[in-house]
């Protein structure tokens, strides 16, 4: 029988969508069993179909409209509906692990921020809902996938959603300020004497300390995760402590560069990734 008894042909596809967006994701789910795993597959190609409806060009109009389509796509999926490979896998992954409808509509959400709004120094209480929906929301089925369904498996995703979200935006600074934007929070720009603009981000010698600040803020949310994964089944937090000793790995190298040179892609040698694969990933 092939994962989730879907048809190989959808699985194939789902799979490729992975495949090209060309990240480490595709290898980091290869330690979930193959169901979990392909459902894995599915959230994911969701998130990059409606991020590239977000992102990519086209009038406010028409990705609103792709936005709204995908909102009737997941009423569909729960009404054992569907319209292509994607919805067809989610649809058996929903069926198997409890995904939860306002998750999908949450990611959805986070997009159409992005979408109807270039985003600029947005208050803290605006950033949070902002990675709660972009990242924590996508924790929240992720972990349902993974194995775990709990209370203290939905306090992972809220703290390790932030967390990555957070290392995320001091990594990419000069690229976001390069497409208009800005994520680092107002309240800490302001008391860093930080003009509000990506031009001024990317020149004002307060940045630094700004970052410094947010990455205070991104250790505190993986702290909560680890303690949360403690009353967390541990099989089922395997790819979670993957994926956030990874981000705290990059976290702590954003840290030694200090934001100094915002051209410099910040990442981790191979070395660092086999040592984090054997001693979370295998575990």
């Amino acid at each position: 029988m092939t994962p989730l008894a879907a048809d190989p042909a959808d699985l194939a596809a789902v799979e490729a969508i992975v495949r090209a967006a060309g990240t480490s994701f595709y290898r980091g789910m290869a330690v979930l069993p193959a169901d979990r795993r392909n459902a894995m597959y599915a959230i994911y190609a969701f998130c990059r179909i409606v991020d590239d409806i977000a992102d990519e060009a086209g009038t406010l109009e028409e990705k609103r409209a792709g936005l709204t389509a995908w909102r009737g796509y997941i009423a569909d999926l729960y009404q054992g509906a569907a319209h292509d490979p994607v919805t067809r896998v989610l649809v058996a992954a929903t069926a198997a692990f409890g995904l939860r409808q306002q998750d999908f509509l949450d990611v959805i959400d986070g997009m159409q921020m992005d979408a109807e709004t270039i985003i600029v120094a947005p208050d803290l209480a605006t950033l949070d809902l902002y990675c709660d929906r972009v990242a924590a929301a996508v924790g929240r089925l992720s972990v349902r996938a993974f194995g775990d369904s709990s209370e203290a498996a939905d306090r992972v995703a809220h703290a390790l959603g932030r967390a990555l979200q957070l290392t995320n935006i001091l990594r990419d600074i000069k690229e976001d300020a390069d497409r208009g934007r800005v994520y680092l929070p107002r309240e800490y720009l302001e008391d860093a004497g930080v003009p509000l603009t990506p031009e001024g981000v990317l020149t004002s010698g307060g940045l630094p300390s700004v970052c410094a600040r947010v990455a205070v803020l991104a250790h505190h949310h993986f702290r909560d995760a680890q303690a949360a994964m403690a009353e967390c089944d541990r099989k089922a937090m395997k790819p979670a402590r993957l994926m956030g000793a990874t981000y705290a790995a990059i976290l702590t190298q954003l840290e030694r560069a200090g934001w100094r040179d915002l051209s410099a892609r910040v990442g981790l040698s191979k070395w660092q990734k086999v040592w984090i694969l054997l001693r979370y990933g295998l575990a």
